[in-house]
């Protein structure tokens, strides 16, 4: 599966972005998506965990009640909404597909990734 992230851009702390996570394939909602999001220097870091059928989801800590994923397997996409933004949250996001249905969350467990998108958030 191939997957192309988009949605990344320079917004003001509290403000929202709504990142998308395309993908190619005809087996795409046999998948688990996940979001994660990398600053230079920095390990990439689990954000949000989406099941196949969109079921379960997972969120890390620091973005609980602030973003939500969600899919569409009709269209082959994953949504990252992002509210109530914070300057923290500035780093390359990217989305990757894994194979084995569980919801893994560490970046090595996934077999494909996206290009990454920069989201800025500026104070």
């Amino acid at each position: 599966v191939q997957l192309q992230a988009s949605g990344g851009g320079l917004v003001q702390v509290g403000g929202s972005l709504r990142l998308s996570c395309a993908a190619s394939g005809r087996t795409f909602s046999a998948y688990t998506i996940g979001w994660f999001r990398q600053v230079p220097g920095k390990e990439r870091d689990v954000v949000a965990v989406i099941s196949g059928s969109g079921g379960n989801t997972y969120y890390a800590d620091s973005v609980k009640g602030r973003f939500t994923i969600s899919r569409d397997n009709a269209k082959n996409t994953v949504y990252l909404q992002m509210n109530s933004l914070k300057s923290e949250d500035t780093a390359v996001y990217y989305c990757g597909a894994d194979r084995s249905a569980t919801m893994v969350r560490h970046w090595r467990s996934y077999d494909y990734w996206g290009q990454g998108t920069l989201v800025t958030v500026s104070s």
